[in-house]
């Protein structure tokens, strides 16, 4: 136990988080600046580069790039805050989905066509769906936030004490799968625009797929284990809600048009009603 808690507070640590932090920030601002260019030089005709041209044809595209690295900083961080709260973990992966959202708003703005019907044209209805679906799931974010309050510290006896040593051993676990996921995901994108299957390849969900699939697992696993620990029933049912609604959140990504946005904020709000019930159950005083 001690080595797992001497390890995890050295990968974790304040020093390590910030220079993570400081190396996607640079990253960031380099893709952004190199995203540009390449807007630049396919629009001006020096180069003839055919990847989705929505990504390349309009300079607001670019942000995409940043916001790409700056979501795997917030896996990061998710990871981190595992073993601190399940609640906490969750509200980071709502984060994490609204950043998702921004970031493909963002690349589908050239989409959005004026010059005719505003609503005869798929592109804008989708965008339409996206704005409104963000707009909601900011809100239901700061719904969860505030229903959650401020975490409570809990008297840590000897078997909270190894069940948080457990929970950081799956984070000193996840960390060599997301750098794993990151490089095969860079890969296969890379080796899509070398086999002109790129356009095959939905970038929004690249690398996030395979990240809510394995966080669902661990989640199921987390689960698992706290039944060793804790025999309250409102706390085992909060936490296979929020499994239930991260389950919701990874149907999004194989859904389209509007059953994907549908997805995302049923999701999150089916998160922020199991949280809600939870804390008047707390509140309950049980006879006998």
């Amino acid at each position: 136990m001690k080595q797992i808690n001497l390890l995890f507070d050295t990968i974790f640590s304040k020093y390590s988080r910030r220079k993570f932090e400081k190396f996607i920030l640079v990253l960031a601002a380099l893709g952004f600046v190199t995203h540009l260019v390449i807007i630049l030089l396919n629009s001006r005709g020096y180069i003839n580069f055919d990847y989705d041209g929505n990504l390349l044809s309009n300079p607001i595209s670019a942000l995409y790039t940043p916001f790409s690295f700056i979501l795997v900083y917030e896996a990061f961080l998710l990871i981190y805050f595992l073993p601190s709260s399940f609640t906490v973990s969750v509200v980071k992966g709502y984060e994490i989905i609204s950043l998702i959202l921004i970031r493909k708003i963002f690349k589908d703005v050239p989409l959005v066509d004026l010059s005719n019907d505003f609503f005869s044209n798929s592109h804008n209805i989708q965008f339409i769906y996206d704005l409104v679906g963000f707009l909601l799931v900011f809100f239901l974010i700061y719904l969860f936030k505030t229903t959650a309050g401020k975490p409570k510290k809990p008297k840590i006896d000897k078997k909270l004490q190894k069940f948080i040593g457990q929970k950081k051993a799956i984070s000193i676990l996840l960390v060599p799968v997301l750098l794993g996921l990151a490089s095969i995901s860079f890969y296969d994108w890379m080796n899509s625009l070398f086999q002109d299957t790129a356009n095959n390849l939905d970038v929004n969900f690249l690398f996030f797929v395979d990240f809510f699939t394995i966080l669902i697992l661990v989640d199921v696993l987390l689960l698992l284990i706290s039944f060793r620990y804790t025999e309250r029933y409102s706390q085992l049912i909060r936490n296979t809600g929020f499994i239930i609604s991260t389950i919701m959140l990874r149907l999004s990504f194989a859904a389209s048009g509007l059953a994907s946005v549908l997805f995302l904020v049923g999701g999150i709000l089916f998160g922020v009603i199991i949280l809600a019930i939870f804390k008047r159950m707390e509140k309950v005083n049980y006879l006998g």
